[in-house]
């Protein structure tokens, strides 16, 4: 399929998303940042982003990446989905890893759980929850190491049922001020993934319909939208029903792409038996001028000549129509949907639609030379959302204050050094064979 997502443009999308929330989890962090609208929605907040933008801040960089910076979440969501769709909805059988392409953990639905048995489906979770907490342990005991030694009130912050809440990835069922005792901050992502988990193997693959997307959808944000107080809002935001959008696209798109694939399949292997003609290559055989075509080949035995055709004119005819023709558009819509949709509530609900599609057309319209670095972190997405708060609490009080860009500087150097250090110790060896 042309408009398939690669593999690389998957990792890309990793890697663009990761880089939003890095960067969002340490400038929103600073006093002067124009904060963010993503569990709660205050209408004041994108008024101060407008502000900003009419004066040309010198710090407008930072208010950009602090206010849209946290919507990398709903672009991993979409891949989760997008992944979990090809590797266990899959028209046809692929290698184990070929679409490695889930987050935060990069992996996807484990085989032997196609039986759709209640044990399969545990061990599906078990097997996810395993693979998150080897990831997560690292970074949580290293953080809170660090927490202790620079604070006062460590004690009082981990106590022991939300040190338990946090290992179990149940932290996100505590009603009272999520925002205020998940430490750090971005591991709610873990006990989220969880509950995106447990929803697809347990209703989402068992029915696989594009109604029932739609009613899940559709009742999340009816949720959203009636939930009495801002303190409900952030409670069920920091769970599945804050994300269930832009899962569901990810989902509703692998999907789409899978049926095209069967088409694709379906109309290869029609047959003409009226005709009772057949096309091998591209033979052609015409007994009167004893010429044949043989793939791009072309001899005339007369003459004893023989010329090649261009096989690549059909490349270059597709070329002559710019993907920035249709691309181009679709991210400056989605842009401008993304900004003004955050001035309303009912809009701003909306918004991760805008954000899903504008980040998918940004991929494909990237030429190889950008691509490539960004599917590079992609890769190591996973252990630069482990690693990154720690690298906040040691960096960030030195530089909130003076020298902030060359303290984002140092920031990002220090997360991707530790992530591929991270990547590093936690690799598995090759077995020989």
């Amino acid at each position: 399929m042309k408009n398939k997502l690669s593999l690389q443009q998957t990792q890309a999308l990793r890697g663009l998303a990761i880089l939003g929330i890095i960067l969002h989890n340490y400038c929103h962090f600073l006093k002067f940042a124009v904060k963010e609208n993503e569990y709660t929605f205050t209408a004041e907040k994108p008024r101060q982003l407008l502000e900003k933008l009419m004066s040309i801040d010198s710090d407008l960089f930072i208010h950009i990446i602090s206010f849209f910076g946290h919507y990398g979440v709903p672009v991993f969501l979409f891949i989760s989905g997008y992944g979990l769709v090809k590797k266990y909805e899959a028209p046809h059988s692929a290698p184990e890893g070929a679409t490695n392409v889930s987050v935060p953990d990069g992996n996807v639905a484990p085989p032997g759980a196609e039986g759709g048995g209640l044990s399969s489906s545990l061990s599906f979770l078990l097997r996810h929850f395993r693979k998150l907490f080897r990831l997560m342990i690292w970074g949580f005991l290293l953080f809170v190491a660090v927490y202790f030694l620079r604070h006062d009130d460590g004690a009082t912050v981990y106590t022991w049922d939300r040190i338990a809440a946090q290992l179990t990835m149940t932290v996100n069922f505590l009603y009272e001020h999520p925002d205020r005792i998940i430490k750090p901050g971005p591991y709610w992502y873990f006990g989220l993934m969880m509950q995106i988990y447990a929803l697809y193997i347990f209703v989402i693959h068992r029915w696989r319909s594009n109604w029932l997307l739609l009613a899940l959808v559709a009742v999340c944000w009816m949720v959203q939208v009636i939930v009495p107080a801002p303190d409900a809002l952030n409670f069920v935001r920091y769970n599945f029903i804050g994300g269930m959008l832009p899962f569901a696209l990810g989902v509703a798109m692998a999907r789409y792409e899978n049926s095209e694939s069967r088409c694709e399949v379906r109309g290869a292997g029609y047959e003409n038996s009226e005709s009772r003609c057949e096309v091998r290559g591209a033979r052609y055989e015409n007994s009167e001028s004893r010429c044949e075509v043989r793939g791009t080949r072309y001899e005339n035995s007369d003459e004893g000549q023989t010329s090649e055709l261009d096989s690549n004119l059909a490349p270059r005819t597709s070329h002559l129509v710019p993907r920035e023709i249709n691309l181009a558009p679709t991210i400056i819509v989605s842009a401008l949907a993304v900004f003004a949709g955050s001035f309303w509530f009912h809009s701003w609900l909306w918004v991760p639609l805008f954000i899903v599609v504008g980040a998918v057309a940004t991929v494909r319209l990237m030429p190889q030379w950008l691509l490539k670095p960004c599917a590079w972190v992609g890769g190591i997405s996973a252990a630069l959302f482990v690693m990154h708060p720690l690298m906040r609490e040691i960096i960030i009080p030195h530089y909130r204050h003076t020298d902030i860009y060359f303290g984002i500087a140092i920031y990002l150097l220090a997360s991707v050094a530790a992530a591929m250090m991270l990547q590093w110790l936690t690799s598995k060896p090759k077995t020989k064979k």
